[in-house]
């Protein structure tokens, strides 16, 4: 049964919900800002570049983020534009972050990808667009920095082709590159428009738009950008692929998309057309099937847990992706897998450090609840007396590995609430060596920097000093296997046998092809790259 309230309807047709996703320093932080800027959440933006004001990015809160100007947790952000609420997950970038990271992606309706255009596809990004082809989300393309020396646009798109295994289609295409960056070529408008930057990029980018056969935009563009800008449209218009919004939704075509964050050139069409495009929010898979967003009941999972946000307060935030419904300030839920009622009283909503109290939210909202202990990654929270479980959100695979205990013996109480607590946010995972006599842990983590931050946190937030040894391991399978028995089970020689804090066997290797080597000599087991807690 649908939604009565035509009014509830519309609010959720309204919603769109997309993280950004990117390799470091490819331009991420500064376009979630200038999406910001052109939807009147900020006024001015600022950059994480400029030290001596003090001036920093508004989606990056953390202290720790704040001395390296780089983003360290998942900021979501949400504001207005042209009629729709759009819900944006900022998620770190930094290859030395988080597994949180890709996590966030299962949140979100769909993906912008940030690609620098001198470097075209690096290392990070392919490790996300995996995950994001995993989900069969919908992928858009910004190709970033135009406005600096880069690779030729055809190049880049021929790019995305070979090194991701997507199709794409050019949505604009830059009029010049580097100093000589003039605008773009909206193709689905059929105009050039021309940016001015005179201040900066510190406020929305004023552009002439035109028919590209005006003679206007020669003397504007002299006469060699203008002819080579038809050129350009003419190979556009006769090679490539067509667009095709079906094969767009399902993640296996990428519109493409150029400008400059810095300067805002190309973002405001980049922000009109992305909007047109994608969806309002989508049923979600459950245990009961699909649950549609109209659905009459409120409903929702938990992605994300963020302890001591505000460490005068040492509080901790559970963030909660609305699947359907209408939630309101205090409604009573069930948590499902407490199997009890809990009241929603102190709902928030984020602008970098700011929050703003919720009283009411819709499906494709994401919003932040004040968690005394209660929530874990994956749960599931409903209004209506119904058994609902959405989908588990699965443990990705570290790719470090490091021994980790207290230097003083006096503070293991706090250093297990410490580390209990990161693994509960998902920053690190918790694995323990299988054998006797020692209390130290070991800390898997995607990126080694999050080694860093564990330590950072553990010293500032908890008051512990740590003792490390980095392991010579990089991958992690899970086992799967009926009658697992630890004793049996044949190694290499570069294999460690650990468990996870649930008791389920893991292997930690130095290389891959160790793995299959483990396959053949345990014929008997199913080796995981992720992991779905039960």
């Amino acid at each position: 049964m649908a939604i009565e309230n035509l009014e509830h309807q519309a609010e959720i047709q309204k919603r769109r919900t997309f993280a950004i996703i990117s390799h470091p320093d490819a331009g991420k932080t500064t376009l979630t800002e200038k999406f910001l800027l052109y939807g009147g959440a900020i006024r001015s933006a600022g950059s994480v570049k400029s030290r001596r004001s003090q001036k920093y990015a508004v989606s990056d809160w953390m202290e720790i983020e704040k001395q390296r100007g780089i983003s360290v947790t998942s900021s979501v952000l949400q504001f207005n534009y042209n009629g729709c609420c759009i819900n944006i997950l900022d998620t770190p970038g930094h290859q030395d972050f988080s597994e949180d990271t890709y996590r966030t992606l299962v949140a979100a309706d769909s993906a912008v990808m940030v690609i620098d255009a001198a470097k075209g596809v690096e290392e990070q990004t392919k490790k996300l667009f995996k995950v994001c082809k995993m989900r069969g989300i919908p992928i858009f393309t910004f190709i970033n920095k135009m406005d600096a020396h880069g690779k030729d646009p055809f190049d880049l798109l021929e790019e995305l082709e070979n090194v991701l295994g997507i199709r794409s289609y050019p949505m604009d295409f830059p009029i010049g590159s580097g100093k000589d960056f003039k605008g773009v070529y909206n193709r689905r408008k059929m105009q050039i428009e021309l940016f001015d930057d005179n201040n900066h990029g510190e406020s929305i980018a004023q552009a002439i738009k035109g028919d590209p056969s005006d003679e206007k935009f020669s003397s504007l563009l002299g006469s060699s950008l203008h002819e080579k800008l038809l050129e350009d449209i003419e190979l556009l218009d006769t090679a490539g692929d067509a667009f095709d919004l079906e094969q767009i939704l399902a993640g296996e075509l990428t519109p493409v998309f150029f400008g400059s964050a810095l300067t805002n050139f190309g973002v405001e069409p980049f922000l009109e057309a992305f909007l047109e495009i994608t969806t309002s929010p989508q049923p979600r898979q459950s245990n009961l099937g699909p649950i549609n967003p109209t659905a009459p009941y409120f409903s929702g999972f938990i992605f994300k847990i963020q302890a001591n946000m505000n460490p005068a307060h040492r509080d901790r935030i559970a963030f909660l992706r609305i699947c359907s419904g209408k939630f309101e300030k205090g409604m009573l839920v069930n948590h499902i897998q407490k199997g009890k009622k809990v009241k929603l009283a102190q709902p928030q909503q984020f602008l970098a450090q700011d929050r703003v109290t919720v009283e009411t939210a819709y499906a494709g909202d994401i919003i932040g609840l004040h968690d005394p202990g209660i929530f874990n990654i994956g749960d599931t929270l409903c209004s209506d007396a119904i058994n609902l479980r959405y989908e588990g959100i699965p443990q990705f695979a570290p790719e470090h590995f490091m021994r980790v205990s207290t230097l003083n013996a006096l503070k293991r109480k706090q250093f297990i609430k410490g580390i209990t607590q990161l693994a509960e946010e998902g920053s690190v995972q918790v694995f323990k060596p299988h054998f006797s006599g020692t209390e130290e842990l070991i800390i898997g983590v995607v990126g080694v920097l999050q080694f860093e931050v564990l330590e950072y946190r553990l010293k500032n937030e908890y008051g512990v000093d740590i003792k490390t040894q980095m392991l010579p391991y990089h991958f992690i399978r899970w086992i799967e296997m009926e009658n697992f028995d630890y004793s049996s089970f044949k190694l290499t020689s570069d294999t460690l046998l650990a468990e996870t804090e649930d008791g389920d066997p893991v292997l930690l290797c130095q290389y891959e092809w160790s793995i299959k080597q483990l396959a053949e000599r345990n014929s008997q087991a199913i080796f995981r790259e992720t992991h779905l807690k039960a």
